[in-house]
């Protein structure tokens, strides 16, 4: 195979650089199509489906002219992107963003939020009418001063009703400042309550540790944690949340993921440490890469596509729990990282999980920039365009990853509406049906409950942080690509 562009892995290694690239990458693109070479280019190296990609062949072009003379076609980055892609039903989370600090500021766990991350369903089965309800208010935002509350429901924002085709503008669109028109569900109806709630979005940070207590039932000490996003910036908080619990001596753990889609695989990788602490150096997840990508590995540097289980974040140990059961609540909301934790923890531990089927991203991507490794070094000054490219497939220690439709709960529950109940209090619906398991003093069913609405989408989603992500491109790959 000839390849022009791509440059093979094992002779930049053993140091033929110049001999590799001479004859093409002397040959820059114009400055009028630099960020579309940058874009084929990374696709080209990284996505995990370039075998399916006609355009992505590696004999697709002959020469940078010839690729450049495909690049002109495209009037914009992100409708080259786009043609790029594999069919939507594979590739459902490959994305593009044309201000990659904005995209780093979301994975810090820092967005443009007024701090009411709701969930958004349709007013009757296939209706085009929607209304909002509120899942939780982020500490510290400007909502956390407003009277606004979780299960608070609303219908319309600045008078216009909520529909499936302004929706997005009216929440998530430029204006920083908008007013929620509140309303009451009373026999299926919503009934405007004359409440109304004016709200203006910040530069915000979010601890994704919402709740963290212990609550005792007769001889169990039952430790309740909700984790809202895989942020890496918060791994010492999560590790000292685990600390608190383990000081308190915990018989069993209950973790709330329901509206947590996802983050860092590394952070899931830590958390999974946290729960157990009994499988240090062991396997946790294995990441599967493009045939070109997973070979190199296999050949030169097999560990690095491996995540392990680790008794340290840098040098501070890890409180380990050293459970052998986790208790993981669900919601169609629960995505990637979260899905990661269940999937990688099931083939060392009894995980019981409780709520709705997850999301089914058993799929990865890594922030790829115009520079020459497509790593956060030496960006491009001129531009900043990044694209967050599926890059692979993760899988657990004995090999399954098929996860794609979601991961079915033990006890299926889907939370209500009108019955979302508190946080942390032993009466809110998921956490009853935990505590319930763990003690055997309730009956649990294992039937499928209902939701009382359609689900539409929710705040998370509409943002893009169903994601789950590495760092960067494992060492030995970026090191061959410089």
């Amino acid at each position: 195979m000839k390849t022009y562009f791509k440059i093979p892995l094992l002779l930049l290694i053993t140091l033929f650089v110049l001999q590799g690239c001479q004859d093409n990458d002397d040959v820059a693109a114009p400055a009028t199509l630099e960020i579309q070479d940058f874009v084929w280019k990374g696709m080209n190296q990284y996505y995990l489906w370039t075998d399916e990609v006609a355009n992505l062949d590696e004999t697709r072009f002959a020469d940078q002219a010839s690729l450049n003379n495909f690049l002109k076609d495209f009037d914009s980055p992100e409708n080259l992107f786009a043609a790029l892609r594999v069919d939507a039903n594979k590739d459902r989370f490959s994305w593009i963003v044309d201000d990659y600090l904005e995209l780093e500021g979301q994975f810090q766990g820092t967005t443009n939020n007024n701090g009411v991350e709701f969930g958004l369903s349709r007013k009757s089965t296939g209706s085009s009418e929607i209304f909002g309800f509120v899942r939780y208010i982020i500490p510290g935002s400007n909502a956390a001063t407003k009277d606004i509350k979780r299960g608070d429901v609303f219908t319309a924002v600045n008078g216009t009703p909520l529909t499936v085709s302004n929706y997005q503008s009216l929440l998530f669109g430029a204006n920083n400042d908008y007013t929620l028109n509140m309303a009451d569900i009373s026999g299926g109806a919503f009934v405007p309550n004359g409440k109304n709630i004016a709200l203006t979005k910040t530069v915000l940070t979010e601890n994704p540790i919402l709740v963290n207590k212990v609550i005792t039932s007769g001889s169990h000490k039952i430790g309740y944690l909700m984790y809202n996003a895989f942020t890496a910036n918060f791994d010492t908080k999560l590790n000292e949340a685990f600390g608190s619990l383990k000081a308190q001596g915990i018989t069993e753990l209950v973790l709330d993921l329901r509206y947590n889609g996802g983050g860092s695989v590394q952070t899931a990788t830590r958390l999974a440490s946290m729960i157990t602490g009994q499988f240090t150096g062991k396997v946790f997840a294995k990441q599967q890469w493009n045939k070109e990508i997973n070979d190199y590995f296999e050949r030169e540097s097999p560990e690095s596509i491996i995540n392990i289980f680790t008794d340290k974040i840098g040098n501070t140990p890890i409180n380990s729990l050293n459970l052998t059961k986790v208790y993981i609540l669900t919601s169609n909301s629960s995505a990637s990282a979260s899905e990661l934790v269940i999937n990688g923890l099931k083939p060392h531990i009894n995980v019981i999980q409780i709520g709705d089927v997850t999301v089914g991203k058993n799929v990865g991507s890594v922030t790829l920039y115009d520079s020459p490794g497509f790593g956060p070094d030496n960006r491009n000054p001129k531009h900043r365009y990044a694209m967050q490219p599926i890059v692979l497939k993760i899988v657990n220690s004995v090999g399954f990853g098929d996860y794609q439709n979601g991961l079915q709960p033990d006890f299926p529950q889907k939370e209500n509406v009108s019955t979302m109940g508190v946080l942390g209090d032993v009466n809110e619906p998921l956490l009853k049906t935990a505590i319930a398991k763990i003690t055997g003093t309730g009956r649990v069913s294992t039937q499928k409950q209902r939701a009382d609405y359609e689900d539409f989408s929710s705040s998370q989603a509409v943002n893009g942080l169903n994601q789950m992500y590495i760092e960067k491109a494992p060492e030995g790959l970026l090191k061959a690509l410089e």
